[in-house]
């Protein structure tokens, strides 16, 4: 299979307002969608790499997203850990089109998640 990736639809901006989360599966992978203020849009793994629990039910605090499950922190407008600061949430490029958000997804058939140990 090829590694380049393919540009799915996710959502639209009716769906996702600004400051608001959503997960949504894209080319089968679980994807958090975040409307960051501003408008900014990021596209990052779904489940927190430290527990596997769904981040969309984290709370949002401007760019910093803490996981319901054990309070960790990461910055949405990079992806990096800020509380432990040595995790990396995987990032998908997204993209709009009109009203369509975009993500790309490898085409590799493999499983695109970060894990980190506390």
């Amino acid at each position: 299979m090829s590694a380049d990736p393919r540009w799915l639809p996710a959502a639209t901006l009716d769906e996702l307002w600004e400051g608001d989360l959503a997960e949504v599966e894209v080319g089968g992978d679980a994807v958090l969608l975040a409307h960051l203020p501003g408008g900014e849009l990021r596209a990052y793994q779904a489940l927190c790499p430290h527990s596997e629990f769904p981040l969309a039910d984290g709370d949002l605090d401007g760019r910093v997203l803490t996981c319901a499950a054990h309070g960790w922190e990461f910055d949405l407008g990079t992806g990096r850990g800020l509380n432990p600061d040595t995790c990396r949430l995987y990032a998908f490029p997204v993209r709009v089109r009109g009203e369509r958000i975009d993500v790309a997804v490898p085409a590799d058939g493999l499983r695109h998640h970060n894990r980190c140990r506390g």
